[in-house]
């Protein structure tokens, strides 16, 4: 399919110093910047490894550097060598450093010569951070084992050796090698009817930020949701996936409606095992998506909206560092208001929009100062940190004020235009506000100070007169939880056989931490809440029942914990768990089996909960 290559984007403007000193990468891009990666893989399900072949093409910046410097982690370097224009192959010299926790070990070649082409032959860990191995009684279908990666925020270093900062953009080309009957699909255009011969090629022309470097590989199937878009699962979930993205067509051609062409050619989904640590995750051409939202009612599709939203925001113009990647995710969190609106309806925008705004109302006061900031200071902000509830929430809070000051049509437009500019570019806060201030606050005048703006980017909590959308039907399930509470009005009684998912979980969110143990077990006898299939409002329930010191939802609890491993999901039961020593004993019981289901990145925060719980006792 033709990748809209009429499009005239905008040029690249930004100084070498605008990619420099990310803490979080070793790399040195003011030095040399990787442009292209040509990947050869092969995937080895018994030993849980990758055998790779990573051939960097480069771009010198710098006349007199000397040297090469990649991330890696847990990587095995076998060789490394310089290529020629010829093929010729010459081996260099090469220093691995010892492993940082956080950033892995600096990968410094030898490179006096400057050559166009480095290649580098290495093996992955079996327990590399970016990818998940399980076996086949670990999937759906229990037929042929499963791997997938999740590179972000800086865990791409751990299957490849590149230079990993989300300011450094390039290309790629990939062919892997995987057992018969196992289907591979990468963050590049996928093609459905690829026989299952073990032998894939892909090509990704459009520069991207390494930690959308994505791969997957298992048994799956595929369904076809539209023109361009497709659903990937295992055979047994593919049929009811399908049916829940079956609007997909109708999400990209909204969004192209408000904010231009999508760039990238095909928007697939894959479905992932309930291990994946995360809801969705926008790698380009194939979002990567959580099981948890195949509810059967489409209730749960704005990650959907979510992840396409990121084919704008994010993948089309990205943070250059993470301290900056609240312009990723609170800006694409925005458009996903917009193009649920747009699908399904202004009431369900505006309570997916308050859910988040109240959710950050009651949790940015216990956060530090620092991380209570838009553009944080870089320093003590981790690269996995800074993807919080700030990031998200109060980045959309901040675009929906600046749509609310200077209406809908002039927003929109500058949004487009903003998405044009800064196409295919890593830009940080400063770039996004030198760009902000002419083309939006001084182009309408009196509609928003400049110092307004930066109380919202640089300023800690909430400003004062931040909108927030109304909601009738809020409003009324707020009097409900209200009188439910105080004894007015029976659990059976409650409005609820209409609540959607997003109501629900509204009423569940704004119970007290700790409810009484009496009104959990009446509520749970009126609408049997536990074992509800719906993991978002089984969250919420489980947490605030064994908050009441409700025993009787342990087991379901445990059930709900082990069978989902995404971080979202399943920590606020530990967190619950936790309080109490009883609780801890039992976390640790429930995680102990649970543990070989989850993927490193959830193992580590449970493993923090638990180890934090421990020594506080």
């Amino acid at each position: 399919m033709r990748l809209l290559p009429a499009l005239a984007f905008g040029t690249l403007l930004l100084p070498l110093a605008a990619y420099a000193n990310d803490p979080n990468s070793y790399a040195q891009p003011e030095q040399v910047r990787v442009t292209h990666l040509d990947l050869d893989l092969t995937i080895d399900f018994p030993r849980k490894q990758l055998d790779g072949r990573a051939t960097l093409k480069l771009d010198w910046k710098n006349p007199k550097a000397q040297s090469l410097v990649l991330d890696t982690r847990d990587l095995k370097i076998a060789k490394v060598e310089a290529l020629a224009a010829d093929g010729k192959a010459t081996p260099l010299k090469y220093a691995l450093a010892p492993r940082d926790k956080v950033l892995g070990s600096k990968l410094t070649i030898a490179t006096p010569k400057h050559p166009a082409q480095v290649r580098i032959v290495y093996t992955t860990s079996p327990e590399a951070s970016g990818l998940q191995w399980l076996t086949p009684a670990q999937t759906a279908d229990k037929k042929l084992p499963f791997m997938f990666s999740q590179s972000e925020s800086i865990h791409a270093r751990s299957w490849v050796p590149l230079q990993d900062s989300p300011a450094i953009r390039f290309t790629y080309d990939a062919r892997v090698t995987a057992p018969k009957d196992v289907r591979v699909v990468m963050s590049a255009i996928n093609d459905a009817k690829h026989p299952l011969d073990g032998a894939f090629a892909f090509n990704q022309p459009h520069p991207i930020p390494s930690y959308l470097l994505a791969i997957s590989a298992g048994d799956l199937a595929v369904k076809e949701t539209g023109p361009r878009s497709a659903v990937y699962a295992e055979p047994s979930v593919v049929d009811k996936a399908a049916h829940e993205f079956e609007d997909t067509e109708k999400l990209i051609a909204a969004t192209e409606k408000l904010y231009g062409p999508y760039a990238w050619g095909r928007y697939d989904i894959l479905v992932l095992p309930p291990s994946f640590p995360f809801g969705g995750m926008e790698n380009p051409n194939m979002t990567f998506a959580t099981p948890t939202v195949l509810v059967g009612d489409k209730s749960l599709v704005s990650l959907v909206s979510h992840e396409l939203a990121h084919s704008w925001s994010g993948n089309l113009v990205t943070s250059a560092a993470w301290r900056d990647i609240w312009l990723n995710e609170g800006f694409t969190t925005y458009v996903q208001g917009r193009i649920t609106e747009a699908v399904y309806g202004k009431a369900l925008a505006d309570e997916e929009a308050l859910l988040s705004a109240r959710a950050l109302q009651k949790s940015i006061g216990a956060m530090a100062a620092n991380a209570q900031k838009l553009a944080p200071d870089p320093r003590g902000i981790g690269a996995d940190d800074a993807l919080s509830d700030v990031a998200y929430d109060k980045g959309s809070w901040f675009l929906r004020t600046l749509e609310q000051r200077f209406g809908r049509e002039h927003f929109d437009a500058y949004l487009k235009g903003y998405f044009h500019h800064f196409a295919f570019q890593s830009i940080t806060t400063e770039q996004m506000l030198d760009y902000m201030k002419p083309n939006l606050i001084e182009k309408y005048p009196g509609k928003m100070s400049w110092d307004e703006v930066k109380a919202w980017v640089y300023g800690e909590g909430i400003p004062q007169d931040a909108p927030l959308p109304d909601s009738p039907r809020f409003n009324a399930i707020d009097r409900e939880r209200s009188d439910f509470l105080a004894g007015k009005l029976a659990a059976g009684k409650l409005d609820a056989k209409g609540w959607n998912t997003q109501e629900w979980m509204y009423f569940l969110d704004r119970l007290p931490d700790a409810p009484p143990l009496a009104k959990m077990q009446e509520l749970d006898a009126a609408w049997h809440l536990t074992g509800t299939p719906n993991a978002e409002i089984g969250m919420r329930w489980y947490s605030h029942a064994i908050a009441a010191g409700d025993k009787s939802a342990w087991s379901a609890a445990a059930e709900h914990m082990t069978r989902i491993g995404r971080i979202y999901l399943t920590t606020p039961l530990y967190k619950a768990f936790v309080k109490t020593p009883e609780g801890l004993a039992y976390a640790e019981q429930v995680y102990a089996k649970a543990r070989a289901g989850y993927h490193p990145l959830t193992q580590q925060v449970v493993e923090g909960i638990i180890a934090k719980a421990k020594k506080a006792k």
